[in-house]
């Protein structure tokens, strides 16, 4: 009796020359998702044209629509969809490795030595710089998003509820949703349509790619795979979870195993949208570290490749290295860090995995669309008050906050504003948003502007 083989790619690409590219897309992948998308069209549609354009940008919608890092998913999806599962496997696991092992190492180095005159310095700098690239968020999420005025009125409503009554994440995505959702059924067009997500440059035609413009036979649902891989992807995920609270309660490491895993079923968005609710979270309710740390570790995640929400494992680091219970602190941090990234990265595998052969269904359900139109409006009034929330806490040395009732007005000391700093961020801004620098050039170029600031006030 022979034993029933799964069947062959419907392509002639060999599969460790897929690993090799998938290699070099992680170790080139700079510049956060705009521009790691960039690079995966460039290099699998223009290039190897191993997909089509349409296939490309179907499966980068898809990947928009769930929770997590959209750039990480559409390798998993492409390599899933070349490769089967051990292509998905292999394509993310590559796309997130070079980050994970940068990011660990600059964790150290900062806790370390992070508070040393040139290393000062640098991140001195480099927060100026981040601070322009989140407003360049900002605008071209908003130009994107923002298509009418009842979009433009829940972006606003968005901010104010973060900025005035410092609102949870989830509650005001949930909200979105809703409105988005109820607004469809309505017969309201206010978020149909719009929102194109589309990778820059020309391409080729499915039916000329080497994939070519049929779907694979593993491509279609198949229940029993489902079932199978569901299983063990919510047991990788979720057992280190449950055994953390069951053996150790009290820890910070179980604290952070459940927020993280929480944040990976809510951060629609992309990282920017993501940090507003991590930056709450991790400075105001937790402690681990301060708004000038968040800066600082969102600074060393635009310097690495891969995933920008890989600053959750500096977060994570630095967490635990504050907290370490009994261990030695870098040992902590490091097991914290690595803790995070796990709980972050692994539900991305299981969305791609579950959702992907459904994604056609789910693109032709017109309320669901509508839904996730609203919460990408909403996302833009988050990015806008992470920058808010950023440049208050660069420019200023003394930011206290008013109440009036309900409201919780920021409200910075005008006299401990930081003359160096701003001078970079107006530099940073004019780098990005004018003459339209590229992120390592307006990154090398503030990092060293920071260190000669800090070199000469010494």
């Amino acid at each position: 009796m022979t034993r029933a083989t799964a069947p062959l790619p419907s392509h002639d690409i060999p599969f460790a020359e897929a690993s090799r590219v998938w290699a070099r897309i992680a170790l080139l992948s700079f510049g956060g998702p705009a521009g790691q998308i960039a690079l995966m069209h460039r290099i699998l549609v223009e290039e190897k044209r191993w997909i089509g354009e349409q296939r490309f940008l179907h499966a980068l919608n898809f990947c928009m629509l769930l929770p997590g890092p959209e750039a990480q998913q559409l390798a998993i999806y492409i390599g899933w969809l070349l490769h089967r599962t051990r292509g998905g496997i292999v394509a993310g696991v590559l796309f997130v490795l070079p980050g994970l092992l940068a990011i660990m190492a600059l964790s150290w180095i900062y806790a370390l030595w992070g508070s040393v005159g040139a290393v000062s310095g640098l991140l001195f700098g480099l927060k100026a710089a981040v601070l322009g690239i989140v407003c360049q968020a900002v605008i071209r999420i908003g130009r994107r998003a923002l298509g009418n005025r009842t979009r433009t009125a829940l972006a606003v409503a968005a901010y104010l509820a973060f900025f005035l009554f410092n609102l949870p994440f989830p509650l005001v995505i949930l909200v979105a949703g809703l409105i988005g959702f109820a607004s469809a059924r309505a017969g309201s067009l206010a978020f149909v349509g719009g929102g194109s997500h589309s990778a820059s440059g020309g391409g080729v035609d499915d039916a000329d790619s080497r994939l070519g413009a049929g779907l694979p036979d593993h491509a279609r649902p198949h229940r029993r795979w489902a079932i199978r891989i569901g299983a063990v992807l919510l047991a990788l995920w979720l057992v280190p979870v449950v055994a953390l609270w069951l053996v150790a309660p009290a820890s910070v490491f179980a604290t952070i195993a459940l927020f993280f895993s929480k944040l990976a079923v809510v951060t629609f968005g992309g990282a920017y949208a993501v940090l507003a609710y991590v930056a709450q979270a991790a400075v105001d309710t937790y402690h681990w570290l301060s708004p000038t740390e968040m800066l600082d570790g969102l600074g060393l995640a635009e310097t690495t490749p891969g995933p920008l929400i890989i600053v959750t494992q500096f977060v994570g680091f630095m967490g635990a290295y504050r907290h370490p219970g009994g261990l030695p602190p870098l040992l902590a941090g490091t097991l914290g860090g690595l803790l995070t990234s796990w709980v972050t990265f692994t539900p991305c595998f299981l969305w791609i995995f579950l959702g992907a052969p459904f994604v056609e269904r789910l693109r032709q359900n017109r309320a669901l669309a509508a839904a996730l139109t609203a919460i990408t409006a909403a996302i833009v009034g988050v990015i806008a008050n992470l920058a808010v929330w950023f440049a208050l806490h660069y420019l200023f040395h003394a930011v206290g906050q008013a109440r009036i009732g309900a409201l919780r007005l920021p409200m910075p000391a005008m006299a401990s504003i930081d003359p160096a700093a701003l001078i970079l961020t107006v530099a940073a801004l004019v780098a990005v948003l004018v003459a339209g620098a590229r992120v390592p050039l307006v990154l090398a170029g503030c990092a060293v502007a920071g260190l000669g600031l800090r070199l000469l006030a010494v």
